[in-house]
């Protein structure tokens, strides 16, 4: 799986670049978005192989986006929560 598109949904700065600078490290191409609006849009364009999605995103939560992503996709996708 090692060069697969990864997209790490999070609104908090810390928390997505950490996932980014772990996920690239492995050898992961990375992705992130700050809103619900915008993983629904990079889950489309980027087709990535996992989603790491946070719950509670602005714009449209990460249930929603969860909703949205399965009417059209079977990508996996790992919810995080506080």
């Amino acid at each position: 799986m090692s060069g697969e598109t990864i997209l790490v949904v999070d609104d908090e700065a810390n928390i997505r670049d950490l996932g980014r600078m772990y996920l690239e490290k492995e050898g992961f191409a990375v992705v992130t978005a700050v809103n619900g609006r915008q993983a629904l849009d990079l889950a489309q364009q980027a087709e990535p192989a996992l989603i790491v999605l946070d719950l509670m995103l602005p714009e449209i939560d990460g249930w929603e986006v969860c909703r949205r992503v399965r009417t059209k996709s079977n990508v996996p996708i790992l919810m995080l929560t506080a």
